[in-house]
C-alpha cells in the first residue's frame, strides 16, 4: 500500500487540493496497478517563508 507524500507552498484551494489528491492517487495506482483504495496521499502546506528555491525563499521570488 504506498503512501506518498507531497510538500507544497500554501495557498491553494480546496478544490485544488482535493483534484490533487485524486489525480495522484489514480495515477499512482495505474503507474503500480493496484486498487486505488489502496493508494494514501498526504499533504504538507509550508509558508512560502519556509520553502526556498535556489538559495531564495519563495516569499522573495
Amino acid at each position: 500500500m504506498p503512501t506518498i507524500q507531497i510538500t507544497l507552498i500554501e495557498g491553494r484551494t480546496p478544490e485544488m487540493r482535493h483534484r490533487l489528491i485524486s489525480d495522484v492517487s489514480a495515477a499512482a495506482a495505474q503507474a503500480l496497478e493496484i486498487s486505488v483504495e489502496k493508494v494514501t496521499v498526504a499533504l504538507y502546506e509550508v509558508p512560502a517563508d519556509n520553502y526556498g528555491t535556489a538559495g531564495v525563499p519563495r516569499a522573495l521570488a
